[in-house]
């Protein structure tokens, strides 16, 4: 059975990837697998760009086919941040927290209707030499909360709030997150790429 890399350490994303991956016909794995593999520095300017680093160098330190995600939110208030900064806008190696309440303060005095905000992932997928074999994207749209709510999910899950649901993706199950999150709407696309690419190779 062929290799899938999912480029990232993060256990959160990781096991919410694999979970939405369930039932392709590869052995995915993570960096977790591959601890020599040193960290990689995220400088690109887009969401596209850092996807791409992060696939094309663990593909070329493995010779396996990588994908890689980055996601952020993108808060309308704040013109559209902290996203593709959304992990680091607290600074480096800052807690989920911390980053949190960063973004509570930021949006203090603001009122609801104008706390708009986006979560967005993007993901890439290279093969075993690094080449690029396609890229698409998934949105999700809702408000960002006066305070966290939920302990589902991870990073600013338990902020993101969803008005059809009245709930945010914290207090969501993750069975309904599966179906309607951004990462969800991006991976059904990237399925279809992915069995494209295998029926070209095959």
């Amino acid at each position: 059975m062929k290799e899938l890399i999912v480029a990232s350490r993060n256990k959160g994303k990781v096991k919410e990837i694999m979970e939405l991956l369930t039932g392709l016909p590869f052995k995915v794995t993570s960096l977790a697998d591959y601890p020599h593999i040193p960290e990689i520095i995220e400088d690109g300017k887009t969401y596209r760009a850092n996807a791409l680093k992060k696939a094309r160098e663990v593909a070329l330190a493995t010779g396996k086919m990588a994908m890689s995600d980055d996601s952020g939110i993108e808060v309308k208030a704040l013109g559209n941040a902290p996203g593709i900064y959304s992990a680091r806008f607290a600074g480096e190696g800052a807690s989920e927290k911390a980053r949190n309440q960063k973004l509570f303060r930021m949006l203090k005095g603001v009122p609801m209707p104008k706390r708009q905000a986006r979560y967005r992932c993007v993901i890439a997928l290279v093969n075993a030499k690094g080449k690029e074999l396609g890229v698409v994207q998934g949105t999700c749209s809702g408000y960002v909360t006066t305070k966290n709510m939920g302990n589902n999910g991870f990073g600013f899950d338990p902020l993101f709030l969803l008005k059809r649901y009245n709930k945010t993706f914290g207090q969501l199950p993750a069975s309904l997150k599966a179906k309607i999150s951004h990462r969800a709407r991006a991976l059904k696309k990237f399925k279809l790429l992915l069995s494209q690419v295998t029926a070209t190779n095959s």
